[in-house]
């Protein structure tokens, strides 16, 4: 079974940003030697205590990862096989899982086949690889027109009813997983791939390798489509993303309150589901950048890692770096970072030990992992709410307030009146008067074992 990712901690790098690789690719010359550059940051995942890596493409692109021109073959700007395989083996010797992204809904116009349609027109065996249209022209001026991925020309849409794409594609992973190992995949536009050949994938993986984890990216819609027995085993979160960061801008935590028992309460649609959570990554700006007052990172990691969920901290997001798209162009979101350096000059020095601490409590702590969960309390800056399986109880209070505040927490709805904070060390509290009160520092947390 694939569920070991539901107890993972995520650490999401993206290589090619990361590495500092070239913007494009020339497609000229030996590899160069970038990858192994990985291994200066296993340290950081390691020592963060994440279990597991999200890797941004790897597979030559003419570009930004997205565009692929060859499923089996390392980027030459990254390197080579033999250098991504020893990153992956010590990744595997320190008990950390890979999961690569997987772009299997379009190509780049340099993919190999593309090229050949390109070059020998209606002629061209893989013309039905392809949306081709030859009575009108494309963007670039080919003689017949192509689908492209929301508007993007470079962005070629495959034609994921042919046989022959779908062998080619599964034939891809299987080679990552015999010279790579990996563990899991990141279906890349996953909300605009056919359910059918979704469906038709998972169970290939399955038969591969029982436990790949399949995580798909989708913004829109129930995620009950993609998630099922026979899908995915995870999408992306995005519902909750926005209200993560929103709550606290607008002093509404009403906001994330309501997703959150809408999506995991007692009659919660995604109730039991791993979904993927983040409040940032490679696509949306740095959480540093979207937040209107930085202390707010401390209570919103400590909600995204007690809240359901597999949560995930992008590169760098960690040490509260800021970045911002310009421009239509993502490269601010993906930046070169020497990771020494990183730790060295840190915007936001204690932010790192508090995400550390925060790990830590999730790992050590199955119901933070697997347990159900209900809402507490509510308020416009205070939100409190307790996750339950058959032996533990823990109550997560946040406070996104800039003084102490006290919130009501009744003992009938928690099951128990003694409460031992779990994050701020020898902090207990007796629930048993009749006001009930619990004290909270300034946009910070409690994480409260019921007694």
């Amino acid at each position: 079974m694939s569920d070991w990712a539901t107890d993972a901690v995520f650490y999401h790098l993206f290589p090619l940003g990361c590495l500092g690789a070239p913007e494009h690719n020339s497609f000229d010359g030996p590899p160069v030697d970038r990858i192994s550059g990985l291994m200066r940051w296993i340290d950081i995942v390691e020592d963060l205590g994440a279990t597991a890596v999200l890797l941004g493409p790897v597979f030559q692109s003419s570009k930004h990862g997205y565009d692929v021109s060859d499923y089996f073959q390392v980027d030459r700007r990254l390197g080579d096989d033999a250098g991504f395989s020893r990153v992956c083996r010590e990744m595997h010797r320190r008990g950390i899982r890979i999961v690569l992204d997987a772009v299997f809904h379009h190509t780049g116009r340099e993919f190999w086949a593309f090229c050949d349609v390109r070059k020998k027109g209606r002629a061209s065996r893989y013309c039905d690889w392809y949306h081709l249209d030859f009575s009108r022209r494309s963007a670039y001026g080919e003689p017949f027109h192509y689908q492209g991925w929301a508007g993007h020309y470079d962005l070629v849409k495959l034609n994921l009813a042919n046989p022959e794409v779908r062998g080619h594609l599964f034939a891809a992973i299987a080679s990552w997983v015999e010279r790579f190992e990996i563990d899991g995949l990141r279906l890349d536009a996953a909300d605009a791939l056919a359910p059918e050949f979704v469906d038709q994938l998972s169970g290939y993986c399955r038969n591969l390798k029982s436990d790949l984890w399949l995580m798909g990216e989708v913004v829109h819609g129930d995620y009950r489509r993609w998630v099922h027995p026979g899908g995915l085993a995870s999408t992306t979160n995005y519902q909750a993303y926005k209200g993560l960061w929103s709550s606290l801008n607008d002093r509404n935590y009403f906001e994330i309150a309501y997703s959150l028992n809408h999506q995991f309460g007692r009659e919660g649609m995604y109730a039991g589901l791993p979904l993927y959570s983040f409040v940032d990554n490679h696509d949306v700006d740095r959480i540093a950048s979207k937040l209107k007052q930085p202390a707010h990172l401390y209570p919103l990691y400590a909600l995204l890692l007690t809240m359901p969920g597999v949560p995930s901290i992008y590169y760098g997001s960690e040490c509260g770096i800021e970045g911002r798209k310009i421009r239509g162009t993502d490269a601010p979101l993906r930046p070169a970072l020497d990771p020494e350096v990183l730790l060295a000059a840190a915007p936001h020095p204690e932010l790192r030990a508090a995400i550390k601490k925060l790990i830590g409590l999730r790992g050590r702590h199955l119901v933070l992992r697997r347990g159900d969960y209900s809402q507490l309390h509510v308020a416009a800056e205070q939100f409190a709410f307790i996750r339950r399986d058959a032996n533990e109880s823990i109550v997560v209070a946040v406070n996104a307030s800039d003084r102490c505040v006290e919130v009501p927490l009744r003992n009938t709805d928690i099951g128990g009146s003694q409460l031992f904070d779990l994050l701020n060390d020898g902090e207990n509290f007796n629930l048993a008067s009749p006001k009930g009160m619990l004290p909270l520092h300034p946009r910070w947390a409690r994480i409260l074992a019921v007694g």
